[in-house]
């Protein structure tokens, strides 16, 4: 069962997000839940795989400001750094961002 304890231990700024959902608890917890059931992660992967980057930029920034707002602060980092590399469309390797945002997004689901 998904607790703040558990989501403070994953590295989540609960205090922070919490101020956004005006200290309710259950509703923070329900938005998380459904963050966890979100497949747009996977689809950021096939994008970049398929070198979609317009796409993969829309879908990053997207996941950028669901994991921010929920002031998940493992998933945010690898996910603002390809945002900002996508933003300019860059050629590049993705894969360790990738990688480290989808084992953070596998920590999350653990929980």
């Amino acid at each position: 069962m998904l607790t703040l304890d558990k989501l403070r231990e994953f590295g989540a700024d609960v205090d922070d997000a919490l101020v956004r959902c005006m200290n309710k608890e259950d509703f923070y917890i329900m938005l998380v839940s459904k963050t966890v059931s979100d497949t747009k992660l996977y689809q950021l992967e096939q994008q970049i795989n398929a070198r979609e980057l317009s796409a993969a930029f829309e879908t990053a920034h997207a996941l950028k400001g669901v994991y921010a707002n929920l002031s998940l602060t493992p998933l945010t980092l690898p996910v603002s750094e390809m945002t900002e590399l996508l933003r300019s469309r860059s050629d590049t390797d993705y894969s360790a961002l990738m990688k480290e945002a989808k084992t953070q997004f596998r920590k999350l689901c653990e929980l």
